[in-house]
C-alpha cells in the first residue's frame, strides 16, 4: 500500500524565525519561498506542518 502524497509549499520567508522552526523547513526540505515539495502523508511530517503552519501552504 502507497502512502498518501502530500504538496508543501513555504508561502513565508524563514528570516528572524525560531531556530527550531528554521530547522523544521530544512527538514521538510524547503529551502525558499514558492518552493514546493511532495513528500508522504506520516504523522512525523504532519506534525512538523503544524508547528510551521503559518509559513507553509499544504494540497492534498
Amino acid at each position: 500500500m502507497d502512502m498518501a502524497k502530500i504538496k508543501v509549499t513555504q508561502t513565508r520567508s524563514s528570516i528572524a524565525r525560531l531556530p527550531k522552526h528554521k530547522a523544521t523547513l530544512k527538514g521538510l526540505g524547503l529551502r525558499h519561498i514558492r518552493h514546493t515539495v511532495e513528500l508522504e502523508d506520516t504523522p512525523a511530517v504532519r506534525g512538523m506542518i503544524n508547528q510551521v503552519s503559518y509559513m507553509v501552504k499544504v494540497e492534498e
